[in-house]
């Protein structure tokens, strides 16, 4: 009898849940007073993302599905509950980005959008009005980030930023950051369709490709829509935008790169025999015309993807796929792993990772920045 008990008990509590789901505001429309203080996260009025995480188990028992991506908002700070974590109910609830704009066709229209994406201070290239320099290892960012007059260190950005980020992304973060590199990087010259660079900007990021460059695209075109091309990836990748080949591959030279351009000819090496633990950029060329002859003529060497079928090509995307494919296997089985941060490096773009996380990031970093700077120095 008291098994019957429990049961119904359960049922009845089972019934009244999915009413609660199903007939409750929804989540879009909630909105709570803003907090006097930035709140604990160990407070115990945890509620907004669990109904999401109990929710999962019974996703075959009706039709409510939670949002595949929801946001909360502390003093504009936005957070992503899409995993099994609990927030406070002290938030207002953002809206998830709009995913009809077309995100890598407006990077690529605006250097300017492009530079914003970045948050830590970047390495100068150019110091003191001298020629460029020539690190020994490339990275592009110094251990900066500068919140109005205040300067925080990357350990002080993820102070401020972490007990606002779901443990199960930051452990995402963490593991992305891990497998970074930017020893060999991406660069596609005068693509005319933008659902290749989406697609070659989703493979970068997929094998841990960070820097990413792009030369002389067409903007004056109007494209479809290709933010389900590139799922986002151009968010978590440096990209910059060239106006021409020479400046690009200048740049890329001083920072201590060779150049190798994907060209199908008789002095072409083939990817397999080259040594990709050493820096290098992968140039990939045009649709339709390939690599242009300044860019073969400039490059420090010439290499093919080897093809025995009937067509001697690649779609440009998948070639790139190929390419930096090849590059990770490569230098996996020459140095044991592709990911080659250090550990000051890894925490700088674990920085950069999470600043760029969501819009109000960078407010809680500028909010963290003023009540350092309020704090009164120790007396010695």
């Amino acid at each position: 009898m008291s098994a019957c008990k429990t049961l119904a008990r359960s049922s009845f509590s089972f019934l009244e849940f999915n009413l609660r789901i199903n007939n409750g505001p929804s989540f879009s429309s909630l909105s709570l007073p803003h907090p006097l203080s930035i709140p604990s996260t160990n407070s115990s009025n945890f509620w907004f993302s669990s109904l999401s995480s109990r929710n999962r188990g019974f996703r075959d028992l009706g039709p409510y599905k939670p949002p595949s991506r929801c946001y909360g908002c502390v003093e504009r700070a936005v957070i992503d509950c899409n995993d099994d974590e609990t927030v406070t109910s002290n938030l207002v609830v953002e809206p998830p980005e709009d995913s009809s704009k077309d995100t890598v066709e407006e990077l690529l229209s605006n250097k300017d959008d492009v530079s914003r994406l970045m948050k830590m201070e970047r390495r100068p290239e150019v110091e003191n009005g001298a020629q460029f320099t020539q690190p020994k290892r490339w990275f592009p960012y110094l251990n900066t980030f500068k919140a109005g007059g205040t300067v925080l260190s990357s350990g002080q950005v993820l102070e401020a930023l972490n007990p606002y980020i779901m443990e199960t992304r930051k452990e995402r973060f963490r593991n992305a950051v891990k497998n970074r590199s930017y020893s060999v990087c991406l660069v596609v010259e005068g693509l005319n369709d933008f659902g290749n660079v989406s697609a070659a900007f989703r493979s970068a990021d997929a094998l841990g490709f960070q820097s990413v460059h792009v030369v002389s695209c067409d903007s004056s075109k109007r494209y479809r829509d290709n933010r389900h091309v590139s799922k986002g990836a151009e968010k978590w990748l440096d990209i910059e935008l060239w106006n021409s080949t020479q400046d690009c591959f200048k740049v890329l030279k001083s920072r201590g790169y060779r150049i190798a351009t994907t060209h199908v000819g008789i002095d072409a090496v083939s990817i397999f025999d080259m040594d990709w633990s050493c820096p290098t950029a992968i140039v990939v060329g045009n649709e339709t015309r390939g690599i242009s002859d300044e860019a073969l003529e400039l490059s420090d060497l010439r290499c093919s993807i080897p093809m025995n079928g009937m067509v001697d090509s690649f779609n440009v995307s998948v070639a790139a796929g190929i390419l930096m494919h090849h590059a990770v296997c490569d230098r996996t089985t020459r140095l044991g792993r592709h990911g080659d941060l250090t550990l000051e490096e890894s925490q700088i773009l674990l920085a950069e990772f999470s600043l760029r996380h969501s819009k109000s990031a960078i407010s809680i970093a500028h909010e963290f920045a003023k009540r350092k700077a309020a704090q009164p120095l120790p007396k010695l």
